[in-house]
């Protein structure tokens, strides 16, 4: 038996050649008197030999992964922290046996081309166990009982779950800003780049700004409809709501909508009343004429684009009045659309104005149904609808500061496109007639595009698994 062998058995590990725990080892005592011995000689060696060791011998001295508990296996977590440049300390040092095998990223049991599972999860025993497991290169490689299958995980994948950080984190932080921030230089890319079909670096910087700042313009747009549309699609699918897919209007009250009209708008998220708001909105200002009764060479007025970073706002509610700030946060209101016959649409419950998970404003005073009585005495109710009513009017009061208005003047070729989810819109009384053409996208497809564009299959695989 050779002396670093000997070493490694009275310290505990299992089999060299699989860098594991499989089993105890069993030896008598004339066994333990000799590699103590062996161990004792070898130490003193250590350290009054200047000799390092050889990379045969660094081979054998990999990290440990302890299988021997029935239901978990015990990872090395400081090691890989280490070894990986890992900050934070590990959250974890244990992973389910069960858990592991139903997370196999074998070729076997994950469809490459789909990422789906190709496998009855339920198929398992419940009391599946490994018999062999060790990191092997930038591996986890684990031997099940059950079929003897083998498993192999990337360390990469590992780490997500014994560390505290989380994939999403690798998205790009959000900025937020008031007016004077952005005033002077919007954030904006050219529509030939974002359309090149030889380069995707274009629409990853479309949806990047869009993802940190939550609105961006797209300059030079063919003053059209068809390439107006052609664009949004480019993001992703264009939603259909009982508006139609893509719109393309004047202020002609067509349907029973304030933005169908002339009239000022205050700051305002759309679609309160849908379960899930639209993701993305865009505007295309095509034309604005004077009205047919201005004189010959007069100017089209107003019309001017406002928005408002419902993210920068909620911040400062909840720094100035942290329990208005909870009170949006938590009390439901109801939303409806209901002014086109025919239509009555609410979402399938009640939402708060703030939602924290995920993150989303939902506000637009003209669409919010009655503040509902949720006390269990009248007093009680009387209490409640008073603070929801100071709570909004410290929040109407926020986005009205005259630092968080961002007013622009939209023109012909360049298109707003923002998250509703995040920047309130409105826009100042106009004269004449416009032409405003735009449309929806789901967030789902938005933040799908945004991935895709910006990350490595590899890296976008991680934040979509969990």
């Amino acid at each position: 038996m050779s002396h670093l062998l000997a070493r490694r058995l009275l310290c505990g590990v299992a089999r060299p050649s699989f860098h594991t725990w499989t089993r105890t080892p069993t030896l008598n005592k004339q066994a333990v008197r000799h590699l103590k011995s062996v161990a004792s000689k070898n130490a003193t060696e250590a350290t009054t030999s200047p000799v390092k060791p050889s990379d045969n011998v660094r081979s054998y001295m990999q990290p440990i992964v302890d299988i021997r508990h029935p239901n978990f296996i015990t990872l090395p977590a400081q090691h890989l922290r280490r070894a990986r440049n890992i900050e934070e300390p590990p959250l974890r040092e244990k992973l389910s046996n069960f858990w592991l095998r139903d997370n196999c990223r074998c070729t076997e049991c994950v469809n490459q081309d789909t990422m789906q599972k190709n496998f009855d999860t339920f198929s398992i025993p419940h009391d599946v166990r490994p018999v062999a497991a060790g990191i092997e290169g930038d591996n986890l490689v684990v031997t099940w009982d059950h079929e003897n299958h083998r498993s192999v995980y990337p360390l990469d994948f590992i780490c997500n779950y014994i560390f505290s950080h989380k994939p999403q984190s690798a998205f790009h932080s959000q900025v937020q800003w008031t007016a004077p921030d952005v005033q002077d230089n919007p954030p904006t890319v050219p529509f030939d780049e974002v359309m090149n079909p030889d380069s995707e670096e274009g629409i990853a910087k479309l949806t990047r700004l869009i993802q940190i700042y939550g609105f961006a313009f797209v300059s030079n747009t063919p003053v059209s409809p068809d390439e107006t549309k052609i664009l949004l699609e480019h993001i992703g699918p264009i939603r259909n709501t009982h508006y139609g897919g893509f719109y393309d209007f004047i202020p002609d009250l067509a349907l029973a909508d304030t933005a169908y009209t002339n009239l000022a708008l205050p700051a305002h998220t759309d679609t309160t009343y849908f379960t899930e708001p639209a993701g993305l909105q865009a505007f295309h200002l095509l034309s604005h004429h004077p009205p047919p009764s201005a004189q010959s060479g007069a100017v089209a007025e107003g019309g001017k684009s406002l928005l408002v970073d419902g993210f920068k706002a909620a911040y400062i509610l909840r720094k100035e009045d942290p329990h208005a700030f909870e009170i949006l946060r938590k009390q439901a209101i109801p939303w409806h659309a209901s002014g086109n016959k025919g239509i009555a649409i609410r979402p399938s419950q009640n939402f708060p104005v703030l939602e924290t998970a995920p993150w989303r404003v939902r506000w637009n005073n003209d669409d919010r149904g009655v503040v509902p009585f949720g006390g269990e005495s009248q007093d009680a109710d009387l209490e409640n609808q008073e603070l929801w009513y100071a709570a909004a009017r410290k929040w109407n009061e926020i986005i009205k500061r005259k630092e968080m208005e961002y007013w622009v003047q939209l023109t012909p070729g360049n298109v707003l496109i923002f998250n509703n989810w995040r920047v309130l819109h409105g826009r100042s009384a106009f004269e004449g007639v416009r032409r405003i053409c735009g449309g929806y996208i789901n967030n789902d497809d938005f933040i799908s595009r945004y991935r895709n564009t910006n990350f490595s299959r590899e890296e976008v695989l991680r934040q979509v698994i969990g």
